[in-house]
């Protein structure tokens, strides 16, 4: 009797642990982690000239337990993945972004893929990507600024057509044995999408033809019509182009709900990113009054900010607004933005981004549904001091 009550105890204590196990966080796929973070924020939407995505990826099968979030990916945070046990780093910058003609220990990119494949880490940047995302570093870096309304100073184009294909042909047809033989010809042309509706053209009834195609069937169309001229008339080919999509894309420009004093913006930039010190140019005709000044003039106002994480130059350049955000911008169109009064605010590069991952890594735990860990680095920081 003593050993049928004691057999059981195992049994349980299994099952207890199985209970603990399951509600820890547990693993996702490399390529369904993938397709989760290209849904949370489009990889299309990135830049061209930019290098995104999965830039290393360990020998398949790859799980992953957790995901580790920087800003720059440097040796020194190398080593903190490595401590950490991390399966995939998420580095903002891409750490590969000129072709490598070499796999050496001579420079320290090199070495960062290395110790990646050896260690089996993957490396996934989404860079420009996040910057145009509804929900990315720009709209971040806008929270700081009080409340506003806000819009992509460039916005980005929807990944797809609004229709099939890219290109439109609109004709008419009188009559209906034209009709029966136009329409047979066009639907056996692959990539074409036919509608038509009943027209007039004077006294005349005719078919009006649509036809949406992609840019291999519009030549087997065109080339159709121009051996069948006798059969339509009032032809149209048209570029289809992609809409312009609301709340996505390059920079931001935002519209303060009431205009504050550039002091007080300036103070508000400060918490937001964390920072003691900011570099400023005033506009030309603008003023600025600190605490310790007691002298009686009017200080300028700040109603519209024109913002861009990073390297806003190329962005901000031309956008009217009273204060240009941005990380860096080069001396001439510093100068160039101050002598149109537009005050300009530089924070250093990844000053403007950074702060982004706390509320990313919030983000990615709900879209994630917190089956993995998500980890943010300690030793990520800008490279330049003030001293």
């Amino acid at each position: 009797m003593l050993s049928s009550c004691v057999r059981p105890v195992p049994t349980t204590v299994r099952f207890v642990d199985s209970l603990i196990c399951n509600s820890s966080r547990s693993f996702m796929d490399l390529k369904a982690l993938l397709s989760s973070l290209n849904d949370f924020a489009s990889l299309s939407f990135a830049e061209s000239w930019d290098n995104v995505g999965l830039l290393v990826e360990p020998s398949p099968p790859h799980t992953v337990n957790t995901l580790f979030l920087t800003n720059d990916l440097t040796e020194e945070v190398m080593e903190e993945v490595l401590q950490k046990k991390a399966d995939l780093i998420l580095s903002y910058h891409p750490p590969i972004f000129r072709p490598m003609k070499r796999i050496t220990w001579n420079t320290w990119k090199e070495r960062l893929v290395i110790r990646a494949l050896e260690n089996r880490v993957g490396i996934y940047s989404p860079h420009t990507a996040y910057d145009a995302a509804p929900q990315g570093v720009n709209n971040w870096l806008a929270k700081g600024l009080g409340a506003c309304t806000s819009r992509p100073i460039h916005p980005s184009k929807a990944p797809n057509y609004p229709t099939e294909g890219n290109h439109r042909v609109e004709f008419n047809v009188n009559y209906t044995q034209d009709l029966d033989k136009v329409m047979s010809a066009v639907k056996g042309i692959d990539g074409v999408s036919v509608t038509s509706f009943s027209a007039r053209t004077g006294n005349e009834e005719q078919t009006r033809i649509n036809l949406n195609c992609t840019q291999k069937a519009l030549m087997q169309v065109v080339d159709f019509l121009s051996r069948n001229k006798q059969l339509y008339q009032k032809t149209e080919i048209l570029s289809l182009e992609k809409p312009l999509l609301l709340h996505t894309g390059m920079g931001r420009l935002c519209t303060l709900d009431e205009s504050v004093s550039l002091a007080t913006m300036i103070d508000r930039i400060k918490r937001h990113l964390k920072l003691s010190h900011i570099r400023l140019a005033l506009g030309v005709g603008r003023t600025l009054v600190l605490v310790s000044c007691f002298l009686c003039f009017e200080e300028s106002q700040v109603k519209v900010v024109a913002l861009c994480a990073g390297s806003g130059s190329s962005v901000l350049q031309g956008v009217e607004a009273d204060l240009y955000l941005t990380g860096e911008m080069s001396h001439h169109d510093t100068l160039d933005a101050a002598s149109q009064g537009i005050n300009v605010i530089l924070c250093e590069h990844s000053n403007t981004e950074r702060g982004f991952l706390s509320d990313l890594r919030d983000m990615l735990d709900s879209h994630l549904e917190n089956k993995i860990n998500i980890i943010l680095s300690e030793t990520d920081r800008d490279p330049l001091q003030v001293v």
